[in-house]
């Protein structure tokens, strides 16, 4: 099968491959603008850019090197320079903003993410029905959600539609395999209905529903034969992350890359996390030490995600995850959270990103 160029909104993207956002600082500039630049879709995350560069865009960081409250881990500052760098390498092909909708400060991320020069806006991390108000001064930029299911599609297409007149540029359809924060509940993640293949067509026909979307298939695609496959099932594109990890150009420390690359299969959890979904990454001592009630103390100091109501749920489950994403940034392997997909144990290499492309677009050599 011939992997064909898509559009998502008036963008054209030649390669039909999106680079999966992962924050803090996994897919900043230089990652995603070498996925851009190599004619596929560069993706920067928006979480944690107060980060960026020793926390020097952050107006207030506290004397354990963490930014103070949600406006300085997450820096708007930092944002931009990380667009403008993107902007140097991939020039003006189309480049993406990925941000959580449980970003405390949603809204004006998306506002910032689009005066930078966002071409799209990707949001997980819960239904965004109010998406297309926070970009309602942008309306060149396309909008493209995670769901999981076809109901919660035909929910948000309703509501955009009802309320704002608008309806996704795209659609991402994530199963229960990818790095990061899932969409179903624990126990949901390991049903048969609701893997990756099995959510995947009826996403697309409900899309059909709406018009000539495009859908994305993410969560666990590994290599072109898995492309192939989301493609034959209808799918338009795939979102792949945890394999940008093992380029040169992704931003993660090089100890962040060695502990993906060191991973096993055993290994690789979903584990609880103060967001409110299962999130799947390596397990490290950290597990060991929440385990042990030895973990870091929990100070809430940078109030990152709404649904963590202050240090309530991270408390809970045991680990800050903005501390704990911060020191995986830093590459400190003892208290660091090292996301990662389901098939994170297959990464063996660390190559270039149009390599990696090269190997996608035509198969392995």
């Amino acid at each position: 099968m011939e992997l064909k160029p898509f559009k998502i909104g008036k963008y054209s993207i030649q390669k039909p491959i999106i680079q999966g956002g992962m924050g803090v600082g996994i897919s900043w500039d230089q990652l995603a603008g070498n996925v851009s630049k190599e004619g596929a879709l560069g993706v920067i995350s928006s979480v944690g850019t107060g980060n960026y560069e020793n926390r020097k865009y952050s107006d207030k960081v506290l004397k354990d090197n963490r930014p103070s409250e949600a406006n300085n881990f997450y820096s708007s500052k930092a944002l931009k320079i990380i667009f403008d760098n993107a902007r140097e390498i991939c020039a003006d092909a189309p480049l993406a903003c990925n941000i959580l909708y449980a970003s405390v400060n949603y809204d004006q991320i998306v506002k910032d993410a689009c005066a930078a020069g966002a071409d799209m806006i990707i949001t997980g991390a819960g239904l965004p029905l109010t998406m297309p108000e926070a970009a309602r001064e942008y309306p060149e930029v396309a909008l493209v959600p995670i769901v999981s299911t076809a109901k919660a599609l035909r929910i948000l297409c309703r509501r955009w539609k009802k309320t704002h007149g608008r309806l996704p540029d795209a659609v991402i359809v994530e199963g229960p395999l990818s790095g990061g924060h899932q969409g179903f509940k624990y126990d949901d993640c390991f049903l048969p209905e609701n893997q990756l293949e099995k959510i995947l067509p009826p996403v697309v026909e409900e899309a059909k529903n709406w018009g000539d979307m495009p859908v994305i298939a993410a969560g666990g695609v590994w290599d072109h034969d898995d492309i192939v496959k989301m493609m034959e099932l209808g799918a338009s594109a795939v979102q792949m992350g945890t394999r940008f990890i093992g380029t040169i150009e992704c931003d993660a420390h090089e100890n962040f890359k060695q502990v993906i690359l060191g991973s096993k299969e055993e290994n690789i959890k979903l584990l609880k996390s103060p967001v409110g979904y299962p999130a799947r990454g390596v397990l490290t001592n950290l597990q060991t030490m929440i385990e042990e009630k030895t973990a870091p103390k929990i100070a809430c100091i940078s109030n990152c995600v709404a649904p963590c109501h202050r240090g309530e749920e991270a408390r809970a489950v045991g680990y800050c995850i903005a501390d704990r994403l911060s020191d995986a940034y830093d590459g400190k392997i003892d208290t660091g959270l090292f996301f990662t997909g389901a098939n994170g144990y297959k990464l063996n290499e660390i190559i270039t990103v149009k390599a990696l492309i090269d190997k996608l677009m035509i198969g392995e050599v």
